[in-house]
């Protein structure tokens, strides 16, 4: 996996932290960088050590399942991108909680994150580069939530459910790649 895919993968693994942060802003009274920086680091943090994570379950197993990796990662990605398209296109209004308290942002930093898990545990089939790929997403996540905050606390929710159904489809679309890719059909 080259640095550009791995740059849109980042990137789309970042929109439902994205899409919590816009949360996040919208619920804050008054904004201060410090919030902004809150909200990225437990983000970023989680979206890095998550894929970290998944990358140590799918080591430990990826010679056994070799011949069948890229039908894993393309139904492990189709899976992940295709709930955040489907939460993009429900009604369905979340609570934005304003708390930025220790335990209410570890249990959001989780949350957004476990898609993450098992992105890494596809990373583990495709031999890729750990500690780049890991710090990428966390870089990656952590200025797209803190914009998602000050986006939030300007505009409102009007951009989450684009962010989370653009995510979504780009997590789809790379899933197709790779299993097209492996079947040399591009």
């Amino acid at each position: 996996m080259g640095f550009w895919e791995l740059l849109v993968l980042a990137v789309g693994l970042s929109m439902d932290a994205f899409a919590v942060a816009v949360c996040k802003g919208l619920s804050l009274r008054s904004l201060r960088p410090r919030h902004m920086a809150v909200v990225g680091a437990w983000f970023g943090a989680f979206q890095a050590l998550m894929p970290a994570a998944g990358w140590l379950l799918g080591a430990a197993f990826a010679h056994r399942i070799a011949a069948i990796d890229h039908w894993i990662a393309f139904v492990l990605l189709s899976l992940i991108g295709g709930n955040m398209i489907r939460e993009a296109l429900s009604r369905e209004e979340e609570d934005c909680d304003p708390s930025l308290a220790p335990a209410a942002m570890l249990l959001l930093a989780v949350a957004t994150s476990i898609d993450a898990l098992a992105v890494g545990v596809t990373f583990a089939f495709l031999q890729v580069e750990l500690i780049p790929a890991v710090t990428l997403i966390g870089v990656c996540t952590f200025l797209l939530s803190a914009a998602g905050v000050k986006i939030g606390h300007l505009f409102g929710v009007k951009y989450k459910s684009r962010a989370e159904l653009l995510g979504g489809a780009v997590l789809v679309l790379i899933g197709l790649k790779i299993l097209l890719e492996h079947l040399d059909l591009i």
